[in-house]
C-alpha cells in the first residue's frame, strides 16, 4: 500500500507541476535573495541548485566583512540588514515575491513556477520556514500559536513573501538591530506579535510544504529516486520540500543528503555533478602541476614492501613531486632506507623525518603541509603506509577530479572498513550513513561529500592558503582533528568511488616480536597475502580441463605457495630452534607418545596454528575436493601440523608407516640437490618413489590403507618439509 501511495503521489505531484507550469506566466516576478561574504563550497553548492532550476538570484555581501558574528550560536543581524537595504527598491511592489534563504547550508530543489504556486496556494503574505526547536529564546515558545504540526517555531534560514510586505514587516520593529544581533530572535519577536502577524498575513510553513529544515527532522524525510530524479519526501505530512536546509547540527546529514539532491545523483545518470568542472591534465609532462607528496609511516605496517612498490610505480613525472617521508617506527627503518636510496633521487626535492628525530605525528603532519607551501605546489597528496594504491593513475584522476579535498575509497579487502565515514554520531565519531554500503560495495558510484577521510587525499593548494590544515587536538587522532577543523571551517570533503583506486591493510594485528610478521597476516590481510605467498599458478588447481599431476596412484602434485613463503616458514621454525628430539616420547601430544617420531616443530609452538588451518581451509580443501571427488569435509580438522627437518647426523629418514589422516599434504620448503641431497617419499605398496620435489609444490594423498610410505633418506644438507594430518 505504501508503495502504491507514493508512486500515485510522485505522479501528483508531477502533473501538478506540469499543469502549473503552463497555466502560470512564463515568467514570474520572482527574486531569490541570500546574504555570502565568501564564495565558500557550500555557497558554489547552493549556486549550482539555482542554476540547475533557473532560479533568478541576487547575492548579497559578497566580498565584504561579514559583522554578523561567528553564526554557531547567534547572529546574523547584518543578513537582515543587507535584505532591507535591497527591500528599499521594491518596498511599494505588491506583486514581485522574494524569496530568502541562508546559502551556506541550503539547496533549491524545485523551479520558481513551483515555489510560486505552492506559496500561493498558502494564502499569505509572508511564509517563514518552520522547526521544532524554539531558537534562541525557548521562553518565547508559550506565545507562539497553537498547531498540532511538529513544526511550531519560526527559523529565519528561508522565508518567502511579497516584497512590500516583507519591508513592511521588517520595518515595524522598534528595537535597533545591530549586525551581530540575532536575526531569529528578531523575526521571532515580530512574529509573535499578534497584530503585526495578522496585518501581513504571516505564515509558517507548518508542513514543509517549501521549506525543510533537518535540524531534529531527519526522521521525517526520506530521499526518493525515480528513473530520473532524486527529491526529498516529508513522509510525516507527505510533502516534497523545494528548499532544504541543513541547520544546526543536521549539517553532516544534509551534506550527505545533497550527494543526491537536486538531481545530483539519479538512478539513471548515475553521478551528475562528477563531470562539471573537471580538469584535465596538460598534454606534455612538463606542464603538470607540481605536488608535494606526505607519506607516513607511523605505526608497524605489514606489506610495507608492496607499499613502497605500488607507490613507486604512480604514473606521475617524478620531476614534478617533492617527496616528504616521515616514519617513526624504528622497526622499519631498513625498509625506508632501502626505498630511499632506490628511489629518493627520482624526485625533484626529498625531505626524510626519521624514529631519531623523536618529532611526533602532528606535527610531522603539519611539517609537510610547510614544505607544500615553501616548495610552492599545487597539490599536497597525503599517503599513509596502510593505503596500498594499486591503480598507477590515482594522482592523475585525483587531480583531474578538481575538489578542494578529495579522497580515493579504499578498502580493507573482504570487509567493509573503509579510509571515509559516512555520517557522525553525536560525540564525533563513526556512525553509518544511510548508503555506506552502497558506496563500499560499489553499487553507487560517484564523488561523496562526506564528514570524514584518512589516509589518502589530495588537497588544493588554495584550500591550505585559505583555510590551513590543523593536525593538532588534545584529545583527537590527527586524521579527526584535521576533519573536524575543516568541517567547523565548511570546507567539503571528498571521497571518490567512480573506479577503483586500491586498498588498505589492516595492521591491527601485526606483531614485529615475530619472526618474519607478515607471513601471520592471512586472517588479517588475506588479500596481500595471497599476492605475496600463494603460488601464481594457484588457480589452475581448479581447472576442469587441466589434468593434475599424479606421480604415484592417488598422489596429486601440485604448486600452492611461492618460494618466499617457504624460505620464511623456515627462518621462522630454526628461529624458535626447539626441534623435538625424535623419540618417542613427545609431551606435546596428549598421551605424551608419538608411534612415528620426527624432528619437528609444530605450528602451534610458533603461533602458526590459526593461520594454518586457515591456510588449508582456503587453499588446500577446495583443491582436495576437486582431486578426491565425493568426499566433502569443510572446513577440514587437523591436529597435526608441522615443520619436519631431516638431517644426516639427526634423522635421515622415516621408516614405512600410515599416516592418521583421511589425508595427507607434504609441502617442500626447500630445493634438492642444492638445499640437500637424497630424500623424497616412496608409496611402497606401488613401489613408487616422488623426488626431487619442487619448493612450494605440494604432494596430496590419502593416510590410511591404501597409501603405506617412507621417508626416503637424505645423504647432505637440510630437507625441510610441512605435514599436515588431515581429517584424523
Amino acid at each position: 500500500m505504501r508503495f502504491l501511495f507514493l508512486c500515485l503521489f510522485t505522479f501528483v505531484i508531477y502533473f501538478t507541476t506540469l499543469f502549473n507550469s503552463v497555466c502560470l506566466e512564463e515568467k514570474h516576478d520572482f527574486l531569490a535573495v541570500v546574504v555570502a561574504s565568501n564564495e565558500t563550497d557550500g555557497f558554489k553548492r547552493f549556486l549550482r541548485s539555482a542554476k540547475y532550476f533557473d532560479i533568478p538570484l541576487k547575492v548579497l555581501g559578497m566580498g565584504q566583512k561579514w559583522e554578523g558574528g561567528d553564526m554557531k550560536s547567534t547572529g546574523g543581524g547584518q543578513k537582515v540588514i543587507l535584505l532591507k537595504e535591497v527591500l528599499e527598491h521594491y518596498k511599494d511592489d505588491t506583486e514581485k515575491i522574494i524569496m530568502f534563504s541562508d546559502s551556506y547550508d541550503v539547496v533549491i530543489a524545485g523551479k520558481v513556477e513551483d515555489i510560486v504556486f505552492r506559496f500561493k496556494q498558502m494564502d499569505a503574505g509572508i511564509v517563514f520556514s518552520a522547526e521544532s526547536n524554539c531558537w534562541p529564546d525557548r521562553t518565547l515558545a508559550d506565545d507562539y500559536p497553537v498547531t498540532e504540526s511538529k513544526y511550531k517555531y519560526l527559523n529565519s534560514g528561508g522565508f518567502i513573501g511579497y516584497a512590500a510586505d516583507i519591508y513592511k514587516f521588517i520595518s515595524s520593529s522598534k528595537e535597533p538591530l545591530k549586525t551581530n544581533s540575532d536575526d531569529q530572535l528578531f523575526y521571532t519577536k515580530l512574529f509573535l506579535d499578534p497584530k503585526l502577524r495578522e496585518e501581513y498575513h504571516v505564515k509558517l510553513d507548518y508542513k514543509s510544504t517549501i521549506f525543510q529544515n533537518l535540524f531534529s527532522a531527519a526522521e521525517d524525510v526520506e530521499l526518493r529516486f525515480d528513473d530520473a530524479f532524486s527529491y526529498l519526501e516529508n513522509t510525516k505530512y507527505s510533502t516534497v520540500p523545494l528548499v532544504i536546509h541543513g541547520n544546526g547540527v543536521s549539517k553532516t546529514y544534509f551534506n550527505s543528503l545533497t550527494n543526491y539532491i537536486p538531481n545530483t545523483w539519479t538512478r539513471n545518470q548515475g553521478c551528475v555533478t562528477c563531470y562539471e568542472n573537471v580538469l584535465r591534465l596538460p598534454e606534455k609532462e612538463d606542464d603538470y602541476p607540481e605536488v608535494l607528496v606526505g607519506v607516513f609511516i607511523t605505526q608497524p605496517t605489514p606489506f610495507l614492501e608492496e607499499f613502497f612498490t605500488r607507490f613507486e610505480a604512480l604514473q606521475y613525472p617524478k620531476k614534478k613531486l617533492h617527496l616528504f617521508l616521515y616514519n617513526s617506527v624504528a622497526y622499519h627503518e631498513d625498509a625506508v632506507k632501502k626505498f630511499v636510496e632506490a628511489h629518493s633521487i627520482e624526485y625533484k626535492s626529498f625531505k626524510q623525518i626519521q624514529p631519531s628525530d623523536e618529532i611526533n605525528e602532528a606535527d610531522g603532519r603539519t611539517l609537510a603541509i610547510k614544505q607544500c607551501e615553501k616548495k610552492k605546489s599545487a597539490y599536497y597528496l597525503n599517503v599513509d603506509s596502510i593505503a596500498q594504491l594499486d591503480n598507477p593513475k590515482t594522482l592523475q584522476l585525483l587531480i583531474e577530479g578538481n575538489r578542494g579535498i578529495l579522497a580515493p575509497l579504499l578498502l580493507r579487502p573482504f570487509k567493509a572498513w573503509s579510509n571515509f565515514w559516512g555520517a557522525l554520531s553525536h560525540d564525533g565519531y563513526y556512525q553509518r550513513s544511510f548508503d555506506y554500503m552502497n558506496i563500499v560495495n560499489y553499487e553507487q558510484r560517484g564523488i561523496w561529500n562526506v564528514p570524514y577521510i584518512t589516509s589518502v587525499y589530495l588537497i588544493n593548494a588554495t584550500v591550505i592558503k585559505n583555510v590551513k590544515p590543523n593536525y593538532h587536538h588534545d584529545i583527537n587522532d590527527p586524521d579527526m582533528a584535521f576533519c573536524s577543523h575543516y568541517r567547523n571551517e565548511g570546507v567539503f570533503m571528498y571521497v571518490d568511488n567512480r573506479i577503483d583506486y586500491g586498498h588498505l591493510v589492516d595492521p591491527d594485528q601485526f606483531d614485529i616480536s615475530r619472526v618474519n610478521p607478515d607471513f601471520y597476516q592471512l586472517l588479517y590481510n588475506r588479500y596481500e597475502w595471497e599476492q605475496r605467498y600463494l603460488h601464481p599458478n594457484y588457480s589452475e588447481n581448479l581447472n576442469p580441463n587441466k589434468t593434475v599431476l599424479q606421480p604415484c596412484p592417488d598422489v596429486y602434485w601440485f604448486p600452492i605457495v611461492t618460494p618466499r613463503f617457504c624460505k620464511e616458514l623456515i627462518e621462522i621454525m630454526e628461529s624458535f630452534g626447539k626441534w623435538s628430539d625424535g623419540s618417542n616420547k613427545d609431551e606435546r601430544l596428549d598421551g605424551g607418545y608419538e608411534n612415528v617420531p620426527t624432528r619437528d616443530i609444530h605450528m602451534k609452538q610458533v603461533g602458526l596454528d590459526r593461520t594454518w588451518l586457515e591456510f588449508l581451509d582456503l587453499y588446500v580443501q577446495p583443491i582436495q575436493a576437486h582431486l578426491f571427488i565425493g568426499y566433502e569435509h569443510d572446513p577440514p580438522r587437523s591436529l597435526m601440523n608441522f615443520v619436519i627437518r631431516y638431517k644426516p647426523d639427526e634423522q635421515p629418514l622415516l621408516k614405512p608407516h600410515h599416516d592418521s589422516s583421511t589425508y595427507t599434504i607434504n609441502l617442500a620448503l626447500n630445493k634438492p640437490n642444492i638445499d640437500y641431497k637424497g630424500g623424497g617419499c616412496k608409496f611402497i605398496r606401488y613401489n613408487c618413489s616422488v623426488v626431487d620435489t619442487k619448493v612450494g609444490w605440494l604432494l596430496m594423498h590419502p593416510g590410511r590403507l591404501t597409501h603405506y610410505h617412507e621417508g626416503l633418506e637424505v645423504t647432505e644438507g637440510i630437507r625441510y618439509i610441512a605435514i599436515s594430518f588431515v581429517d584424523p
